[in-house]
């Protein structure tokens, strides 16, 4: 046998805290408003059914879930008794400094006072009304920003509280 190959030399690529991105769970035990990975996209369950099926067959657990980054509905059926991916969704809040012309935001993390300009506001609605908001702000806005499965996206916004 040759010395290149060897079985103990495999690279594994890895979260930064060499966490993984996704767990596996019990397809019975996930719950409606919990998180999923549907054909490998981060999910939140919005409907589940499950069903009895024949003498030795497994019940069958019927999801619909909207994917938590581009709102798109998506359904999977799984056995009971298997195991699904469920993605690690980590949620954060930042202050909002700036907002450049091609719509990218400068953030700083509240806790470590870092900044973050790797972000794009979101299309739509929601970045609307953070640029109307930002631009008339008078106390600071945060941004809540949800990573799941190496992405990012803001995902929602509210006023700083006063500091009285």
């Amino acid at each position: 046998m040759s010395d290149e190959h060897h079985d103990d030399d495999h690279e594994f690529h890895s979260g930064e805290s060499g966490a993984a991105m996704t767990y596996p769970k019990q397809c019975s035990a996930i719950r409606k408003n919990e998180f999923v990975m549907i054909k490998g996209r981060p999910c939140k369950v919005v409907e589940m059914s499950t069903s009895k099926t024949g003498k030795h067959g497994h019940a069958k657990v019927h999801m619909v879930a909207l994917d938590i980054f581009t709102n798109k509905k998506l359904e999977d059926i799984c056995p009971s008794t298997h195991n699904m991916d469920v993605p690690v969704v980590k949620r954060k809040e930042y202050q909002l400094l700036a907002i450049n012309e091609d719509n990218y935001v400068s953030l700083m993390d509240l806790e470590s006072c870092d900044t973050k300009d790797d972000l794009k506001l979101p299309e739509g609605e929601l970045g609307d009304q953070i640029k109307q908001v930002f631009e008339k702000d008078e106390t600071g806005i945060l941004l809540s920003v949800v990573a799941a499965c190496g992405e990012e996206a803001i995902l929602g916004w509210k006023n700083m509280p006063n500091k009285e």
